[in-house]
């Protein structure tokens, strides 16, 4: 029996420590906070920092982008027309609503969903 016990906490020490490495290059914004949830699962993630720096996630890899680059990259990625892509979008608080409504802007014409990404509320 305690060499069960081993294995056990073998196998715990070993998906906490795999599991901190599931998002490394996750960016750390300060979200706007909201109670409602949605079920639908984000294809890709796009982010926009309070310096208006976009950042989109590239098969588990954020990266950088240029405003310009976006929706070719969604097109080249995705294609168009296809109402089943859903799109998170995270935009910090202090964004200006102008840069959110651009990137939504491409969502709808491109016939994507868009998902807005919050904290929960406290």
């Amino acid at each position: 029996m305690s060499s069960m016990t081993d294995i056990v906490f073998l196998l715990l020490i070993f998906f906490m420590v795999t599991s901190t490495l599931v998002a490394p290059n996750a960016l750390k914004l300060l979200l706007p906070q909201s109670n409602n949830q949605t079920a639908a699962k984000p294809i890709t993630t796009i982010s926009i920092t309070k310096e208006l720096r976009y950042y989109i996630n590239d098969e588990g890899n954020v990266r950088r982008i240029e405003f310009r680059e976006i929706e070719p990259f969604l097109q080249n990625r995705y294609g168009m027309g296809n109402d089943e892509i859903f799109i998170s979008l995270h935009a910090e608080k202090s964004v200006p609503w102008e840069e959110v409504v651009k990137i939504m802007n491409i969502a709808r014409k491109n016939k994507y969903k868009m998902i807005a990404a919050t904290a929960p509320e406290r």
